[in-house]
């Protein structure tokens, strides 16, 4: 599957640079609502948003010749929007130095879950090792509409480096080195910032349905 999306992606850039139109119609088709999304990370108005995926697009025109394809083709356009929003957002006062965050020098003073409860190691490292129990019964669908908006909310309160970090990796599915490469952390950054990140979000939900949790 992988190999077979990097000859798809290969494919597309060859059509790009050659200035196929149609090319160009299915990677905005393909990206521009996760572009979107991300943009509006850092700036504070979807107006602002939506201009600067306008400037993406353009930027990707007169680009598209200078991308080495040494990184995916996602993590190379999700780079130019979020570089392009952190310049408009300066402007919100949405903007931050991501290296100045989640320092392991700050240890983790700030989690509100025990740290015992995350893997500490291996292939699920900092995981949770004891996941939520399903919920089952008539008040399924109204708790599970009802998680989804306290989800929403407790990112929304994110510190904007957290909430970038978590957004790449648990909405859009970036991977560590993805992030890693657009957002110029190192692993160990990403990696306290997205430990904290979910620990917070997490200890949003549980304390908004704790005692139903408890009794599942």
């Amino acid at each position: 599957m992988i190999v077979c999306e990097a000859v798809e992606e290969r494919e597309l850039v060859t059509r790009l640079r050659a200035g196929d139109d149609r090319a160009f119609e299915e990677l905005i088709e393909q990206h521009s609502g996760r572009l979107l999304r991300l943009a509006a990370l850092f700036v504070a108005t979807r107006e602002a948003a939506e201009d600067v995926v306008q400037e993406t697009w353009l930027a990707v025109v007169q680009g598209i010749d200078r991308f080495e394809e040494r990184s995916s083709l996602k993590t190379w356009l999700s780079r130019i929007v979020m570089n392009k929003a952190r310049t408009r957002g300066v402007r919100d006062k949405r903007t931050v130095a991501f290296l100045s965050c989640g320092s392991e020098d700050n240890g983790d003073a700030d989690l509100s879950i025990d740290t015992e409860r995350f893997f500490k190691d291996g292939e699920y490292r900092d995981h949770w090792s004891l996941p939520p129990q399903p919920w089952t019964g008539p008040e399924k669908d109204l708790l599970t509409g009802e998680m989804i908006g306290i989800v929403h909310k407790a990112v929304e309160n994110l510190p904007v480096a957290q909430q970038t970090v978590i957004t790449l990796r648990d909405v859009h599915g970036f991977d560590a080195q993805e992030v890693c490469n657009t957002l110029g952390l190192s692993e160990t950054n990403q990696r306290v910032l997205l430990h904290r990140a979910r620990s917070k979000v997490r200890g949003a939900v549980e304390s908004h349905f704790g005692l139903r949790m408890d009794a599942a």
